[in-house]
């Protein structure tokens, strides 16, 4: 069996980056999660999004907002002929006086006007909007949450890869110090004749291995403190130290979890669920179409035509009533779009709160399985040991080859590795089961905007 070899395939690492200053940063990981759901992109990107829902909502009440402009102009004219007609009767007495009304000079226009109007009543569709926006908000709200709860998750995954990788080189270059003692030890006896080169030869090639082991364990190690580092946004050259304390509950209590208090409490399925009533409310909003549109009005002119015309005091209140004879026609299919949106939204909420429950339901078999897994292995590293000592003792004697030497070495390390990651695995294990029923991050007693 070749140590390098060893490491299971489950940790998927990057490319290798090269650690500058190496800084050791103990870090639980309750602070890593703290930090992670409060400065990590993914979070404060979510927030941003919060954000921006919640003055969407705002634009939309505005429209509630009666609206006011007021309007200037001012013109220069080029000596315009102007025939300005006075009354009937003043014409009269112009023409039997014989007198002629002379054009006057105009060479300027003035206007303002100011000009007030509210919506009274239109089908419901502002209303609608109004909740339409809201529901969105509370959507993207929930869906910020679960942003949150899936960078914690990310953390902790990077957490427990980190944990091992470091319990690998702990593991193996305590492994790797026999191996190379084992080399010393056999050269000396081949020297003088005790050994066969052959078995010596083994032996060197065992330690190779391990050293091989070992180097790609550090590269483990580097890689994924990298990852963490990045998420969590510290400096560059940050080696952390992850705490044991996590990882030493071997026999964890199941947490109380079921398929209906995932269904009342995960974030995903609240977003969806909130969407859900937004698309209703955008059926409402297209059904107003079928109603005319009625709103106040109010007005003041003010009109100076140089030598000509001023109007002042020109105030005018009224209704006004619209309605779109075409809308008839048009309306219903836009009616039903926004129907099949809104059961499109239904059927996502149906198909999530399914896979819900199969979430909750493989997460809980995986921490069962963990837990079985790890007595397993525990037994495994007492057996690997007593039988590396049970060989080791019948070699001394010549009772067995270097062979079977080795191959029980090889055995204990797997055995020892074998349980550090089944260690991990109890414990990320144990918060895919909280995440899956929408408690990871109140776990840890993390504030969450609902």
């Amino acid at each position: 069996m070749k140590i390098k070899y060893l490491l299971p395939g489950s940790l998927l690492f990057l490319s290798l980056s090269t650690l500058q200053a190496q800084d050791k940063k103990p870090l639980s990981l309750d602070e890593a999660i703290s930090i992670a759901v409060s400065q990590s992109t993914e979070s404060t990107l979510a927030d941003t999004r919060v954000t921006t829902s919640k003055y969407d909502v705002d634009n939309v009440k505005n429209n509630a907002y009666p609206d006011f402009k007021i309007s200037g102009q001012y013109l220069r004219l080029t000596n315009p002929t102007v025939n300005y007609k006075l009354a009937s009767n003043n014409q009269d007495t112009a023409e039997d006086d014989g007198t002629t009304t002379a054009s006057p000079k105009v060479n300027q226009v003035m206007f303002g006007q100011a000009a007030l109007s509210m919506p009274i009543f239109a089908g419901g569709r502002l209303k609608n909007n109004i909740a339409a926006s809201q529901n969105m908000y509370q959507a993207q709200t929930f869906a910020a949450a679960n942003t949150k709860q899936q960078v914690a998750m990310q953390t902790i995954v990077l957490y427990a890869n980190l944990y091992k990788a470091q319990q690998s080189v702990g593991l193996i270059q305590e492994n790797l110090k026999s191996a190379n003692q084992r080399v010393t030890d056999f050269s000396a006896m081949e020297e003088n004749g005790l050994l066969a080169r052959n078995d010596f030869l083994k032996a060197q090639l065992q330690a190779s291995n391990i050293q091989l082991s070992l180097d790609d364990a550090k590269k483990n190690v580097a890689v994924i403190n990298y990852q963490l580092v990045t998420l969590l946004k510290l400096p560059e050259g940050t080696q952390i130290q992850v705490s044991d304390a996590y990882f030493k509950n071997s026999g964890g209590v199941t947490p109380s979890v079921t398929a209906d208090e995932a269904l009342s409490q995960r974030s995903d399925l609240e977003a969806l669920r909130w969407q859900q009533k937004a698309s209703e409310a955008n059926v409402k909003i297209a059904k107003a179409d079928y109603y005319p549109s009625l709103s106040f009005s109010a007005g003041y002119v003010a009109l100076d035509i140089q030598n000509a015309l001023s109007v002042y005091n020109a105030v005018n209140v009224g209704v006004g009533l619209s309605y779109d004879i075409s809308g008839i026609f048009k309306t219903g299919k836009k009616v039903k779009a926004a129907e099949s949106r809104a059961e499109e939204a239904k059927k996502e909420v149906e198909i999530k709160s399914d896979r819900v429950k199969i979430e909750v339901q493989e997460a809980f078999e995986s921490y069962n399985l963990s837990l079985k897994q790890n007595k397993v292995y525990t037994e495994a590293v007492e057996q690997a040991g007593e039988n590396y000592r049970i060989v080791k003792d019948k070699y001394d004697n010549g009772l067995v080859d270097t062979n079977d030497l080795l191959e029980a070495d090889v055995e204990q390390l797997q055995a020892k590795l074998n349980e550090a990651f089944s260690k991990a695995d109890i414990t990320q294990r144990f918060y895919e089961l909280l995440n899956a029923s929408g408690k990871l991050t109140n776990s840890f007693n993390l504030t969450q905007n609902k």
